[in-house]
């Protein structure tokens, strides 16, 4: 695993409560297209539930990652597409599953007006950063 730098509040910036405003490190770079709640299958997992597809859509994220090496722990930004912003709380209780509490990565969270088929709730995409 690669050593990262979370800087949680930086100078001026009011203080993240469900992330951290900058992480920094070395290595190599991984991108993780935007992540569905599909199972492996193809099939939708969760219908009208956000909990399971957060569940299932970081259940995606960790298998995509582990094909580069990488873990959530590796991860520098999260960046959440949502159709509400109330599946938020879900998110972030599927996110707490997988990511401990002190190696919250910078995220970003978009309510948009559609996904790609209407019985998605939520895309999340990821950058991982990895050792050289």
């Amino acid at each position: 695993m690669t050593e990262l730098t979370r800087i949680p509040a930086p100078d001026g910036v009011a203080p993240a409560a469900a992330y951290t405003h900058v992480v920094m490190g070395t290595g190599r770079f991984v991108a993780i297209s935007g992540q569905l709640a599909l199972d492996e299958d193809g099939k939708l997992v969760g219908e009208g539930d956000p909990a399971a597809q957060a569940r299932q859509v970081f259940e995606n994220l960790r298998r995509c990652l582990a094909a580069t090496g990488a873990t959530l722990d590796d991860v520098v930004k999260l960046t959440f597409f949502v159709t509400d912003m109330a599946y938020m709380p879900a998110i972030r209780a599927a996110r707490a599953e997988h990511i401990r509490e002190d190696r919250l990565p910078a995220a970003s969270a978009v309510q948009v007006a559609a996904l790609v088929r209407p019985e998605f709730l939520m895309e999340i995409e990821a950058y991982a950063v990895l050792p050289e």
